[in-house]
């Protein structure tokens, strides 16, 4: 999903929150915001801001409370994601895993990435995010439109009109704005495309567990 900041968003913000978006649950979350999208005029600026948020995330065992991301699931999964970071990948920066077993991988973020790159157009489902520079808001609302999937997102304004056209134009069944809000169980929950079928939670839920019956009687009374 992506998670889109323009130039007149609270930058400090939303790096701060970037990391959580996507390194929840090791990134094995399918509304992981694993594509950042950056408007070019702050796109430095975002990336000096989220560095020490990404080195920052606490790494380790997911019995401690301190934990902040724990590993994934299996070691083949563990290959899986490392695929998507291969020697010559763009890798920004990464935060630290601890050593020893368990199926440990650092939060890594790359950038910058282009729009034909595994890494930006898959669901790694891992602790990787990408980050791509965009011009303007038409072009922000194409990029995140460009993928199969569509179930959430998040757009980074101080517009509230930009915040309203862009959900308006992004192909998504749940958008946040200025937050990474994706489940509450008073409101629906599904996606566009790829993304599934149908809606989960909130009145709409009650259609999936409803049968509606169409009976035709021909009578002569």
């Amino acid at each position: 999903s992506a998670n889109v900041i323009f130039a007149d968003a609270d930058l400090e913000a939303a790096a701060a929150a970037a990391p959580g978006a996507v390194f929840a649950n090791a990134g094995q979350d399918c509304c992981a915001r694993s594509r950042i999208l950056v408007q070019e005029s702050v796109f430095d600026r975002f990336m000096e801001l989220l560095e020490p948020a990404v080195k920052g995330v606490r790494v380790g065992d997911p019995a401690a409370e301190q934990t902040e991301m724990g590993p994934l699931i299996s070691a083949a999964h563990r290959s899986h994601v490392a695929s998507y970071v291969p020697g010559d990948a763009p890798v920004a920066f990464r935060g630290s895993a601890p050593e020893g077993p368990g199926f440990w991988f650092p939060p890594t973020v790359l950038a910058p990435v282009t729009g034909d790159s595994p890494a930006y157009t898959d669901e790694i489902f891992g602790p990787v995010v990408t980050v791509t520079p965009f011009a303007d808001e038409a072009d922000a609302v194409a990029m995140a439109n460009d993928t199969p999937y569509g179930l959430s997102g998040s757009i980074w304004t101080g517009s509230v009109g930009r915040a309203i056209r862009v959900a308006r134009g992004v192909e998504a069944g749940n958008l946040s704005v200025n937050s990474h809000a994706s489940v509450r169980y008073w409101t629906p929950f599904g996606g566009f495309k790829q993304s599934g079928l149908g809606r989960e939670l909130g009145p709409d839920a009650l259609d999936a567990f409803t049968e509606v019956k169409n009976v035709f009687i021909a009578t002569d009374e």
